[in-house]
Formats: structure tokens, sequence, C-alpha cells
């Protein structure tokens, strides 16, 4: 989990995750330099599970990701934001896909800031299904969905500098490197509000050269990947 100014949210969010961890299993927190109670909340928590690597300054949720994935130690990785919710059964059912795939990601539900649901599927908003270059031309990859083995770990690290989203990335790579699974049950409560830090299910900030240019830079660094193998 990547965290920057999420204390409205992280509560529930560390609840959510918590209740559904088995002995050996650990969530790793690294923080972007929080002004807020961010870093307060999560320290409030007793759980040994909880890893937190404060004093960050990133000022970019990509590279703060990358700093936390860094320090998994587990075979298997599941990506999380800071504001959604895990759905009760979400661990167990992509466990039991991660044993035939690489890479599993599942569809979400969209609720808003104040938790209602907005009777949205993401996979049918977002058009989301597997492909690398259709994910290259629009990507199906959010990262609060995904969970992945450590194989695409390693191949996706470290990041690329100019790396434009650390889902998008991961997602390219399990498309190169390995087996993908896009689950059909909504396992995530995705919540947009006015702070998110991604631009997922909304309108792209980016204009026309600027989308063009970073497919350019996936493709080129998808390449030098693939090289490296």
């Amino acid at each position: 989990m990547a965290t920057y100014n999420g204390e409205c949210y992280i509560k529930e969010q560390l609840d959510s995750i918590l209740c559904q961890l088995s002995d050996g299993d650990e969530v790793i927190i690294s923080d972007d330099g929080s002004t807020d109670r961010t870093v307060e909340i999560i320290k409030s928590y007793p759980s040994d599970k909880i890893t937190l690597l404060e004093g960050q300054s990133f000022r970019s949720p990509v590279f703060n990701f990358e700093n936390a994935l860094k320090q998994a130690k587990n075979e298997f990785i599941f990506l999380s934001d800071q504001d959604d919710l895990w759905e009760a059964e979400k661990v167990g059912i992509m466990l039991l896909h991660l044993k035939e795939y690489d890479l599993v990601i599942s569809d979400a539900r969209l609720i808003d800031a104040d938790g209602t649901p907005l009777g949205t599927s993401f996979y049918e908003l977002n058009g989301s299904s597997s492909g690398l270059f259709k994910n290259i031309v629009k990507n199906s990859y959010i990262g609060c969905t995904m969970a992945f083995n450590r194989k695409i770990l390693d191949h996706a690290l470290p990041f690329p500098e100019n790396t434009p989203m650390h889902d998008w990335w991961l997602g390219l790579i399990a498309e190169l490197f390995g087996k993908v699974y896009f689950c059909k049950e909504p396992l995530v409560r995705y919540r947009r509000h006015e702070t998110n830090a991604s631009a997922s299910a909304s309108k792209s900030p980016y204009n026309l050269k600027e989308k063009i240019n970073m497919r350019i830079l996936l493709l080129v660094n998808l390449a030098k990947r693939w090289f490296r193998k």
C-alpha cells in the first residue's frame, strides 16, 4: 500500500484487509510524507503484520508503490490503495486463481466518497480485457484490484524512471512474461472522490501528444525488459 494524506479512509481500508490475513502475511505501507493523521492512524494498530515505511519524499504514487514492493518477502503480492474497501472473500478467491495464473485482476464496484454504491462495474465502464497491445492502447489494469506472483515482480523491478503508472507497467509486464486472468467477481469497492491519486474511471488529464509519448516509452521499456530476461 502507498499512502499520502489518507486519514479519511485508511482505517476502513486496513480493517477490511487485516481480517483476511493468515500467519506469515504482511502489510507493507510506504508513506510519501503525509502531513495529516495517516501515519498516526497506521501506528495505532497493534498488528505485527504491518510494516510502515515513513519519511519518504517521492511525491509520486508510482515510486511510493515501488518502495513498498521492494520490501515484499512473500510469493504473492496484493496491491492496495489507501481509500478503497476489500470484499470479505477477496484474498481467498484471488489466491485460488494465483495457483494457475501469474497475475489476477478482479472487477470492482464503484462507490462515492461516502461509500454509497454508484451501481457501476469497473470492467463495464472501462472496457477491461486482456491483451498486450490492447492494454498499451487503453489500460485495463488498476492496482487496487491486482495480485501477482514474485515472477512478475522480479520482471517489473526496478520501475523505469518514466513509468506513467505502476499498475499499468505491472499489467503489461504480466502480459509479456506471464499468464493473466480477469476475474469477473467484483472484489473491491473502488472509491472515487476529489482527491484520488489516479485518473482511473475518469477523464484523462493528458493531451493526445502526451498519451502517444507515454505509449512509445512503454513500448521501449517493455522491449528493454524483454531483452534483459
